[in-house]
């Protein structure tokens, strides 16, 4: 297990720490750094860049804040106990800290395919990365979250609206959303509050990047948003950093939807 890291924590009081999975770019890149400028630090997940999750544990740094990198495939399962026990460590070192205070599931990967042409092959490995793996990452290291922490299920805007080509994705997303809310019954017992987070279409790399990339598909999302125009990583960072907040202490088991006016 690669673990990489800033310098270890001060003596200063304890910060909160979030877990954010694919966090070393797209979405949860731009989460850990408005996190960061709440002054909530973060570990991440990689999958298998290295450099680009040392990149934003650098701007971190810059913000003032500490981080760590751990790699992780959230679509094998059977890594999940020797994560944990990397992130125990990584939490002893470099924090003196047990827990964490925040889980952010939010690794994904994209499939677009009609639904008479997905493979089984497709199907299985979006149902490992997007559904088997949030709830068997989430149950793995739920003695490692505070009392009063929070975990973030990210969803999909596609989970209301349907546009072709999506099926198979937007049912992982929906079955997340379901999931999302028994977590927060059945955690509740413990003070965590768990939500859903459903961004629409925002430029990323995610899917090879055609929303930021493909002008047509950039002016389509576009013409059906309320707010004219598609989402920016920095529409949702923010909203992460909010939910995880003590600002949003009483939002719990809800689908927040961060999309500027998809297909209202």
């Amino acid at each position: 297990m690669t673990t990489t890291t800033t310098s270890p924590a001060s003596s200063t009081s304890p910060r909160k720490i979030a877990l954010i999975t694919g966090g070393s770019r797209g979405l949860g890149r731009n989460a850990a750094l408005h996190l960061a400028r709440r002054g909530i630090d973060s570990i991440l997940t990689f999958h298998s860049r290295q450099d680009e999750a040392q990149a934003v544990i650098d701007e971190i740094e810059r913000l003032g804040g500490r981080a760590a990198a751990l790699r992780l495939d959230v679509g094998d399962s059977a890594t999940f106990p020797a994560f944990a026990q990397a992130l125990k460590t990584t939490l002893q070192q470099h924090w003196q800290r047990e827990r964490i205070d925040h889980l952010v599931n939010n690794a994904g990967v994209g499939v677009h395919a009609p639904l008479a042409d997905t493979s089984e092959a497709q199907f299985d490995e979006l149902m490992r990365v997007h559904l088997k793996g949030p709830f068997f990452l989430t149950q793995t290291l739920l003695p490692l979250i505070n009392d009063g922490g929070s975990v973030l299920n990210v969803s999909s805007g596609l989970a209301r609206f349907a546009l072709p080509g999506y099926g198979a994705y937007a049912t992982m997303k929906g079955g997340i959303e379901v999931l999302s809310r028994y977590m927060a019954k059945e955690f509740g017992a413990r003070g965590i509050r768990v939500n859903t987070l459903a961004p629409g279409a925002i430029e990323t790399d995610f899917g090879g990047g055609a929303v930021r990339d493909n002008e047509a598909v950039n002016q389509m999302v576009a013409s059906v948003t309320a707010l004219g125009r598609a989402g920016l990583p920095d529409d949702i960072g923010p909203v992460v950093a909010s939910l995880l907040s003590q600002d949003c202490h009483w939002i719990n088991a809800q689908r927040v939807e961060a999309s500027g006016g998809m297909f209202v």
